[in-house]
């Protein structure tokens, strides 16, 4: 069976599952905090008809040798974490962090997901928690006679009650970082999860130690660029239309092979 055959199905699989990747980048474009993913690609392995450097006669050997690619394989999705673009809300409870870092929410088990969408909200008790519900880590609760909310590139968070303009601290908003990003899990809105390639959160001030800053009436809009994209589904349309044609050739070819005795 001609390899080539193998060959062109792995390219179409490869560009199918790159089309997931783009249309999932494409349709979160308006989310906030969204980080677009790419595929990154590998080739497989090779059938070595003759290995570089064998003899070919006498007192001469062979300079480059002979080997058949087997195709190609998706090996990873990796998120591009390069920041989107920031807009003014006038909302106070809308931050973005302009920089490296990611906000903790708490679960409903226990344990701590992150994100980079800063739209939060207050519950019926008064507590900072996302669209979802989940609560800010750590807890910050804003008094029902709360007139005022302030948040600082640090994370102090400050109110003002009724007439008073006297400011006063209810909270700090930490956030947390990790050496390996792209190793963080999507569990899908717009949260992540740690994972043993991500490392563990370090969670400190924002603003301060390399940690980014936060800005308060802002949000950071997806990162995904439709032209962009719009560019890698061409460029992976064209591709799998032209793993067909292998495919087309390679039976054709086949097919003369078996008429030759007709």
């Amino acid at each position: 069976m001609m390899i080539s055959l193998w060959s062109a199905a792995s390219g179409m699989l490869a560009q199918e599952l790159n089309m997931d990747v783009i249309s999932n980048n494409l349709s979160n474009v308006d989310t906030v905090g969204f980080k677009k993913s790419r595929v990154d690609f590998q080739d497989l392995l090779y059938h070595t008809k003759a290995m570089p450097g064998s003899v070919s006669s006498e007192g001469t050997t062979l300079p480059v040798g002979i080997q058949i690619g087997s195709g190609t394989r998706a090996v990873s999705t990796q998120k591009i974490n390069t920041n989107g673009e920031f807009i003014e809300t006038g909302n106070s409870l809308d931050i973005a962090i302009k920089g490296n870092g990611y906000f903790q929410i708490l679960m409903p088990d226990g344990t701590i997901s992150y994100t980079k969408n800063g739209a939060f909200k207050t519950s019926e008790t008064g507590q900072i928690v996302n669209s979802n519900g989940f609560a800010l880590e750590p807890a910050i609760v804003i008094p029902e006679d709360a007139t005022g909310i302030s948040i600082g590139q640090n994370g102090v968070v400050t109110i003002t009650r009724g007439n008073d303009n006297m400011s006063e601290e209810i909270g700090q908003i930490q956030i947390a970082r990790f050496i390996n990003p792209s190793g963080l899990m999507n569990i899908g809105g717009n949260l992540l999860k740690q994972t043993s390639v991500s490392g563990d959160p370090e969670v400190g001030v924002a603003g301060e130690n390399g940690f980014g800053a936060l800005a308060n009436n802002t949000l950071e809009t997806s990162n995904v660029k439709v032209v962009e994209e719009m560019v890698r589904m061409i460029t992976a349309q064209r591709a799998y239309e032209v793993n067909t044609k292998s495919i087309q050739t390679a039976d054709n070819m086949l097919e003369l092979a078996n008429n030759l005795k007709r």
